[in-house]
């Protein structure tokens, strides 16, 4: 016997026989004997998912702790504690657990991908052993077991047919067909594609018409299913890029705040000969200053809130950190078929022999009429509308459209619906429209017998007997097929010799136009009462050429449009063909349509060749599980931010490789909605853009909430600094700095979180994911604020102590005035760049004045209160203070400004 699980070679069993392929299992048509089933049972194991070992929920708990920032945190915590804080202390550590909630709980989440997937093999299977029909665990099979299939079951395994009768099974959730499909067990090429493989039975599929019987030839991973499984364990899953450089950040921010409190302690015991206890407290009191404790929460809750806003726009997030990633996208794979375009597939040209016919309307609807194109015929009639109750070509073909057919069509709440292959509704929506009742016509045609539409054969054909009694053969589908079947073309002067080679120019015109291209044929027949293949092999009269499309959305055209002019490529995968797959392409707007990479394209090209080819088409065509994945791998080589769509188990890997898998809501499996970081309720590519303008106002939201906490830690950390080298007594303690961090991380810095987007946020090209989220210019801002706070902190205490003033209300004065520059800071960084002098700027925030009321109560509760004045050694303020203390603050924002305008002339030279 050969060995079928050899993991270094797969059997094409498509392209094997039936008996070869029970040659190479050794086995037959009664199946296996219960000894040599066990035998193999040993030898390949059971008929399941190998499963991975998942991390236990106290390992995947700890984790959460091992972030830098949350680390940080932990040690903001410590300190607190050790300074005998414990209501600081608590708040810090509250902020700890809920983040790590967040991340153990979102984690669970994803690791459940996998556990789809093995759920959808079958728990049973009818097998033939010892030559008895007999029902086993379907764990139980092996290769070369017989398997009887029937309509409602799920496959067991990977099976090659050995028999089968009007099969038909849904592989949608495998290779991503919409309709179930013809199976029978002639064998295919070797090269044939997955979805086209129709000797074979895939485990998991679900088998929707007809009956069966198999040979096992895979079992439990070494099966297609078990191969995407495989490939989902084994993808590494990507960081975010803002994580990355929260990650980078931190870690220099720890380093940094280390180095210098301990160049502080020294520089105060040798040089000023404070006491080494003394400078141990300052240094901690440093680092506490220094230390943004509110950055983390921060994040989160403006990932959070992003994700609401991206909810109500029909994008659901699954994971916090894909809303900032989507912002960094530069490259978006998108599906064509109800993503791209509305997968409503509708007839809207049609050639016949004498004439080329436009129909009107799109979609579903039976609105719209037909008129002349003056592609052919007389131009003159161009635009003139057409009855065809008085065109017999047009009314013959719509007539063997409606026959050869089995889809309907009707209205559920004021929306047309087809029931059945839209390709197929088609034809009956353009019945409709000639003002016909498509269920009349088959009523008043008896039909006799049918071959139903598959993959290998390419057609579809009728016999059905009309109302004069007269049988007819009726046909449609591939033209090339069709028309290789054709003697005669039918025109109005009767039937005429057909021209083959005129026919296939016609075809490629319509191709070339973006159309799905059918051929339409009949065949008069004497007194059959069955239908065979070799009944439609020739003689059929060609009665012209439809062509359909699934219109793209408007909204995708404009989204595409939008993605365009913020510099992010999108990119078509679809299952067409490269013309028609290149029309829509033009039609939807991508750049690069002159040429489509097909998924054999893809597999004949190396891992080295392939990201230069990648980065020159746009368009997609025939991609299997693993040609996606390698889309995904291909571009991000090059160092780009992808996004891919999906909705099948076969899309699962490529959705967990991106930086942002999108699963489809409507149309999606579990297993592609679990792989993926969000998930589409409307299956809309607008909803793509829509999110991706999120992600960036995202980013930029948590840019300016970094920019706005980092110079209040500065200028904090600069007092203490400056008090120890210059040895005066310390402006802020270190219990008035947790006082500061807490009340303006949760209410000024929390305000930044609610931005709206700024109106140049689609203008942009997407940001370098390898750029520190600090640049140049926003360092320099951190510390050109964190002077001008410090400067204002460090002035006015010293001015106080120096009208003799006691040392409690000269800090007073002093945390209030850092809290007061805190405020106007706030209203500078809205707009990183741009002028906040408007009313827009000052007023258009309701977050920022309604931080900005609670931070003027909350202070003056500090500084007027009893218990307040007992914790944090304040002391109540003059009318004077508070008038030097607005004074200063408005010099800081006017400063801030100035610098600002100053960066706009600077940069448009």
């Amino acid at each position: 016997m050969s060995q079928p699980h050899d993991k270094e070679q797969r059997i094409p069993w498509h392209a094997l026989s039936g008996e070869e392929a029970l040659q190479r299992v050794d086995s037959n048509q009664r199946g296996l004997d219960d000894q040599e089933a066990r035998r193999r049972l040993e030898e390949y194991g059971p008929n399941y998912l190998r499963e991975k070992h998942p991390r236990p929920w106290w390992r995947r708990l700890l984790d959460q702790f091992t972030n830098v920032l949350i680390i940080i945190l932990l040690i903001a915590w410590a300190i607190t504690s050790m300074l005998g804080q414990w209501v600081d202390a608590g708040a810090i550590f509250a902020v700890v657990i809920i983040n790590a909630a967040i991340g153990f709980f979102q984690e669970g989440k994803a690791e459940k991908a996998l556990e789809s997937i093995k759920g959808m093999l079958s728990p049973q299977a009818t097998v033939f052993r010892n030559g008895r029909r007999t029902t086993i665990a379907a764990e139980e099979l092996v290769p070369g077991d017989i398997v009887a299939l029937s309509a409602g079951d799920r496959a067991p395994a990977d099976l090659r047919l050995l028999k089968a009768k009007r099969l038909r099974i849904q592989e949608a959730a495998l290779t991503g067909e919409s309709e179930a499909v013809s199976k029978r067990p002639e064998p295919v090429g070797e090269k044939t594609d997955l979805a086209d493989r129709s000797s074979l039975a895939f485990a998991g599929t679900m088998v929707a018409d007809g009956s069966a019987r198999g040979v096992v030839v895979e079992t439990g991973r070494r099966t297609e299913i078990g191969r995407i499984s495989e490939m989902l364990e084994e993808v590494e899953q990507v960081q975010t890029p803002l994580l990355r450089q929260i990650d980078r950040f931190a870690k220099v921010l720890a380093v940094v705040i280390v180095v210098i409190a301990t160049a502080m302690a020294l520089y105060g015991v040798l040089v000023h000969g404070y006491d080494l206890e003394e400078m141990f407290l300052a240094s901690v009191g440093l680092a506490v200053a220094a230390i943004p404790q509110g950055l983390p929460a921060l994040v989160t809750i403006t990932f959070a809130l992003g994700v609401q806003r991206m909810a109500q726009r029909n994008a659901i997030i699954r994971r916090l950190p894909a809303v900032e990633t989507l912002g960094a996208v530069s490259t978006i794979f998108s599906d064509k078929t109800g993503t791209l375009t509305r997968n409503e597939m509708t007839l809207k040209a049609v050639v016949l022999a004498d004439s080329e016919i436009e129909i009107d309307g799109v979609g579903f609807a039976p609105e719209g009429g037909f008129r002349h194109t003056g592609e052919s015929g007389e131009p003159e009639q161009k635009g003139e509308p057409i009855d065809p109750e008085h065109n017999p070509l047009l009314s013959r073909l719509l007539h063997a459209g409606t026959l050869c057919n089995d889809s309907t069509l009707e209205q559920r709440s004021g929306e047309w619906i087809i029931n059945g292959d839209p390709t197929e509704g088609a034809f009956i929506v353009a019945a409709a429209k000639a003002s016909w009742d498509p269920d009349a016509v088959r009523r008043q045609s008896e039909r006799i017998d049918s071959i139903p539409f598959d993959s290998e054969r390419k057609y579809m054909a009728t016999l059905d007997r009309e109302p004069g009694g007269k049988a007819v053969i009726h046909v449609k589908g591939a033209p090339e097929v069709v028309l290789s079947r054709c003697e005669w073309l039918a025109s109005p002067e009767g039937d005429s010799e057909l021209d083959r080679n005129a026919w296939k120019a016609k075809i490629r015109t319509l191709s070339e136009r973006g159309f799905r291209v059918l051929a339409v044929a009949e065949k008069p027949d004497e007194g059959r009462d069955s239908l065979e293949d070799k009944d439609a092999e020739s003689g059929l009269v060609l009665l012209g050429l439809a062509g359909l499309l699934d219109p793209p959305r408007e909204s995708a055209i404009e989204a595409v449009k939008k993605c365009r002019s913020a510099g992010i490529r999108v990119k078509m995968v679809t299952g067409d063909h490269a013309l028609t797959a290149r029309a829509i392409g033009g039609q939807l707007g991508l750049q690069h349509t002159g040429s489509a990479l097909t998924g054999a394209d893809i597999a004949d090209l190396s891992d080295s060749e392939l990201p230069q080819r990648v980065d020159e088409i746009d368009v997609f065509a025939r991609a299997a599980p693993e040609h996606k994945l390698r889309l995904v791998e291909a571009i991000q080589s090059r160092g780009a931010v992808c996004a891919m769509t999906g909705d099948g188990v076969n899309d699962a890997p490529a959705l967990k490789r991106a930086d942002v898998g999108i699963a489809m809501g409507i149309q999606g499996t579990e297993a592609a909605k679990e792989a993926a970081e969000m998930v589409l309720a409307d299956d809309n590519f607008a909803t793509i853009a829509n999110a991706v303008e999120e992600g960036r106002t995202i980013y930029d939201n948590v840019k300016k909430a970094i920019t706005f906490l980092l110079p209040s830690n500065g200028g904090e950390a600069m007092s203490i600094l400056g008090a120890v080298l210059f040895a005066t007594a310390l402006p802020i303690t270190p219990v008035q700095i947790l006082w500061v961090n807490m009340v303006t991380a949760v209410t000024l810095g929390l305000a930044l979180a609610f931005e709206p987007a700024e109106s140049d946020v689609m203008a942009r090209a997407p940001r370098d994911p390898a750029a520190p989220i600090l640049d140049r210019f926003l360092g320099w801002r951190v510390i050109f604020v964190s002077l001008l706070l410090v400067g204002a902190v460090f002035g006015l205490f010293l001015w106080e102590t120096g009208q003799g003033e006691s040392v409690e209300v000269a800090r007073t004065l002093a945390v209030n005035m850092l809290v007061a520059g805190e405020i106007v800071y706030l209203f500078n960084v809205r707009r990183l760049t741009g002028s906040s002098l408007s009313r827009k700027g000052l007023l258009g925030s309701r977050a920022a004045l309604v931080a900005t009321a609670l931070v003027i109560v909350f202070q003056l509760l500090w500084t007027y209160t009893g218990p307040m004045q007992f914790l944090f050694a304040s002391a109540p303020l003059g009318p004077l203070h508070w008038g030097i203390i607005l004074a200063v603050a408005l010099a800081i924002f006017l400063f801030v400004e100035l610098e600002k305008a100053i960066w706009r002339k600077m940069r448009k030279r």
